[in-house]
């Protein structure tokens, strides 16, 4: 039987712990990728990433599996960034909102895995944002990194200890766009029990 691979297990930038701020390294990764801007509760963009996303990541996932090399696919992931970032900590005023949702891509699998799983997708299915779909190296180095578990709405206090306490404490300054990863289903896990891992890439001053 292949061994199924958990990213989540084995990579350190899918771990973290509730109330603790963590500086660490990370190499960089390759993801799928759309981008698009607006609240992610009512966009229509946001949801017609998530139906081109998630075909095209679950396809690559079988194709693996029958080339010999099983693995969970890994958690849905998003940078969100806004003009005044207050619309994430404070304002929450999501129309706001720019983001790019996206999912990692085992490092064994390459660009012609992914050309072949999309058309293997279309032939079945519409992938409604699949002229924005991209593969994209994401660079962040060094990091800081917490676990929340509660609502999105109540990441802001979070937020605002890292980037205003724990950041400039250290001797870092902000680089980058906030990156969030989700190790909940909304649609399966109630608002508190949700666990999302929030990062910020950083630099030294």
């Amino acid at each position: 039987m292949t061994e199924k691979i958990d990213f989540k297990k084995t990579y350190a930038s899918y771990q973290a712990k509730v109330s603790q701020f963590e500086l660490l390294t990370l190499e960089s990764m390759r993801y799928l990728m759309i981008d698009g801007t607006g609240d992610p509760n009512t966009s229509p963009a946001y949801q017609h990433a998530l139906e081109t996303l998630y075909p095209v990541a679950y396809k690559l996932k079988f194709a693996s599996k029958k080339d010999g090399r099983d693995y969970v696919v890994p958690p849905l992931e998003g940078l969100w960034w806004a003009d005044d970032f207050a619309s994430f900590t404070t304002q929450r005023e999501k129309i706001l909102w720019c983001w790019t949702m996206m999912l990692m891509l085992p490092p064994w699998l390459d660009d012609g895995d992914v050309q072949r799983a999309v058309e293997a997708t279309q032939a079945g299915k519409t992938l409604p944002s699949l002229e924005q779909l991209r593969i994209e190296t994401l660079v962040e180095h060094q990091c800081v990194q917490t676990l929340h578990v509660g609502s999105y709405d109540d990441e802001g206090p979070v937020l605002q200890l890292m980037h205003e306490q724990f950041i400039p404490k250290h001797g870092l300054r902000l680089t980058g766009k906030h990156h969030e990863i989700y190790l909940g289903d909304p649609r399966r896990v109630a608002p508190e029990k949700l666990r999302t891992i929030l990062r910020q890439p950083v630099q030294s001053l």
